[in-house]
């Protein structure tokens, strides 16, 4: 029976010998267990030590896997455990072509361990570049292209299917964060990319409640180097939050279908208000990538970023929202609004911050679940002149 991607999000199809099938339990337990008995000499359950693999991360990974379209997927303690981990796949002097607006952690990771380590990265914006752009760029050292799309958090939109074509030209990985769009939205690895990497912690796991990253691939070759560097690097993720994940991944696509309609209405009051300068959401035909988003993805997502008038407005406005709540993060139910130059981005080199658009006017929307007329009220009092 072949599931459609909402009832994937519930149900991984099932086989025949899935052992006691955990005693008829709807919820998938929790193995909290660290090491497994064997029944004989050279006899296994299937499991070892849990380091390696322990039955509910293997029942997380196989659900996300199934919902990207991959052949594997692995769970990390993070968002940023998977990415670094992925790094371990190049050696001194590889070469990585880089978005050049990415989230301020990863790039943070590339300045300060990835290049300590002989990697190299040419930064540029990658959604701006036709193949002769892109192919420029490419040298003998050149291993691998990676991208966000949209980005963070200026959201802008790169063709995933286009730059899958050049690095397949060249013998190149092409690597998507698919944080913000989420497999409900976008499938990277159906539109020829290699590897998706998504931090769980947003909306995968979706309540602001569990740290989590995946690293998802439909490459055979891929799969076996990453689980033999999970293997060895023990950052796999833990028993409890592999169960919280679940659990999150159970109303995907609810959260997806009711956040979006959210950013939606909100995106439209914020257009209309006069202390707002400026509204960058892929959902909005002037965006520059409103055609490419509408092609390769299913939604729009709920990410909004917005400049107002100055920095004194911005940080205004963070210490007047009431519902909404200014912490880092995204892809809660929660509405949460974060100042991109002090949170997410605090770290990258201001010139590239300002290169990129981000300023000290600019804010970023995680839009919730929570009744939209309820947020645009609690913008509309924290945007007030008093």
């Amino acid at each position: 029976m072949s599931l459609s991607l909402e009832s994937k999000c519930l149900h991984l199809e099932r086989s025949s010998t899935d052992g006691c099938s955990h005693y008829g339990a709807i919820s998938f337990p929790i193995y909290q267990t660290a090491t497994y008995a064997h029944p004989a000499v050279g006899q296994s359950t299937g499991f070892d030590y849990s380091r390696l693999q322990n039955p509910t991360r293997e029942q997380l990974e196989k659900t996300v896997a199934a919902l990207e379209g991959g052949i594997d997927a692995l769970a990390l303690s993070s968002g940023m455990a998977a990415i670094a981990l992925l790094m371990e796949l190049f050696s001194p002097g590889d070469n990585i072509i880089a978005d050049s607006d990415l989230y301020g952690g990863s790039i943070r990771l590339f300045d300060n361990v990835s290049r300590k380590n002989g990697i190299t990265f040419t930064r540029e914006n990658i959604s701006a570049l036709d193949e002769t752009g892109l192919s420029s760029l490419i040298t003998p050292a050149t291993k691998a292209i990676y991208i966000e799309t949209p980005t963070n958090p200026m959201m802008n939109v790169t063709d995933i299917a286009a730059v899958a074509g050049i690095a397949k030209k060249h013998g190149l990985l092409l690597i998507v964060d698919n944080t913000f769009m989420s497999p409900y939205f976008q499938n990277p690895l159906s539109l020829g990319a290699d590897i998706v990497i998504h931090s769980g912690t947003k909306f995968l796991a979706g309540h602001n409640d569990t740290l989590a990253g995946f690293i998802v691939t439909n490459r055979a070759d891929i799969q076996e180097k990453l689980r033999f560097l999970i293997k060895t690097t023990g950052a796999g993720l833990s028993p409890f939050d592999s169960w919280l994940t679940l659990r999150g991944i159970k109303t995907l696509a609810v959260r997806m279908e009711k956040a979006q309609e959210n950013a939606a209405k909100i995106v439209g009051w914020l257009k209309a208000q006069p202390s707002v300068t400026k509204v960058i959401y892929p959902g909005l035909p002037e965006h520059p990538g409103f055609a490419v988003q509408k092609k390769q993805a299913r939604g729009f997502g709920s990410m909004v970023t917005f400049n107002v008038t100055s920095e004194e407005k911005a940080k205004s406005i963070l210490n007047k929202v009431r519902l909404i709540q200014f912490a880092e993060s995204l892809g809660g139910v929660e509405t949460l609004i974060t100042y991109p130059v002090t949170q997410t981005h605090a770290d990258v080199p201001e010139d590239i911050r300002e290169k990129n658009g981000i300023t000290t006017s600019t804010l970023r929307l995680s839009v919730g679940i929570e009744d939209a007329d309820d947020l645009v009220e609690d913008l509309r009092q924290a945007l007030e002149e008093k």
